[in-house]
């Protein structure tokens, strides 16, 4: 099984399972940062910006800010807005973080304006060692607007070629992709039928046992880092979580 014991930075979202509770300490950041590597500490949670594809932009710029927690719950919100590169190339991945479990519940909607690229989606990455670089990355799209996972095959359009189809996981089908995107391995579990998951509540777990049991994915692999959000190539939205 996936290694737990090593997690340093793990699940988000609302209604997360953790081990202990974290009381704050100081008054919630609820302001608005738009800064390309901001983070605000929100008790057990991390809110991220993290812009590290804005350079290949013509202009734009994402904006997030920390709107409330109680108990084990945070709500948050991102609006982005990017123009330029013909549409290719992440340029943003605000998101969430917090400190340990595998269950989670995420509700989330998102105002789109106009024509976008982007998705919605659970980002874990793992190593053969504790702490060690990434080595796989195991991606679960509620959402795909417009956008295309990393994969080895594509038909003659240009769509992705799924190895994997009609999985059935936490409730949901999903179409398995695979590929490497020239730093890591990268596994991506989208929605078979293309539809939005808006109100996700399951065992992320699954996932691994799912690739460890059918993909050859080695069990031995710690979890290194987990988080959510949206990645923004091209366009304007908002997403509130």
């Amino acid at each position: 099984m996936i290694s737990l014991s090593t997690i340093s930075t793990v699940l988000c979202f609302i209604g997360l399972i953790f081990a202990a509770p974290y009381e704050l300490q100081k008054r919630l950041d609820t302001s608005i940062h738009c800064g390309q590597y901001d983070s605000v500490n929100a008790g057990m949670y991390t809110l991220y910006l993290n812009q590290w594809g804005e350079n290949a932009a013509t202009s734009g710029q994402s904006c997030a800010a920390v709107t409330s927690t109680s108990g084990d719950n945070v709500s948050w919100t991102t609006s982005w807005t990017w123009s330029g590169s013909g549409g290719d190339g992440v340029k943003s991945y605000t998101n969430i973080d917090a400190n340990n479990g595998l269950n989670s519940s995420w509700i989330w909607s998102q105002t789109i304006s106009g024509t976008i690229i982007a998705n919605v989606a659970y980002d874990l990455f793992t190593s053969s060692s504790a702490g060690g670089s990434n080595e796989y990355e195991i991606m679960i799209w509620l959402d795909n607007i417009n956008a295309k996972p990393i994969s080895y095959n594509y038909d003659v359009s240009g769509a992705a070629i799924a190895i994997v189809k009609d999985l059935f996981i936490a409730g949901y089908k999903w179409d398995l992709y695979y590929g490497s995107n020239g730093s890591n391995f990268v596994y991506s579990f989208l929605t078979s039928d293309q539809s939005a998951v808006k109100g996700f509540n399951g065992d992320l777990m699954d996932f691994f046992n799912y690739l460890t049991s059918k993909q050859g994915l080695s069990a031995s692999q710690y979890l290194i880092t987990a988080q959510g959000g949206t990645e923004a190539t091209q366009g304007s939205a908002t997403l509130k979580s």
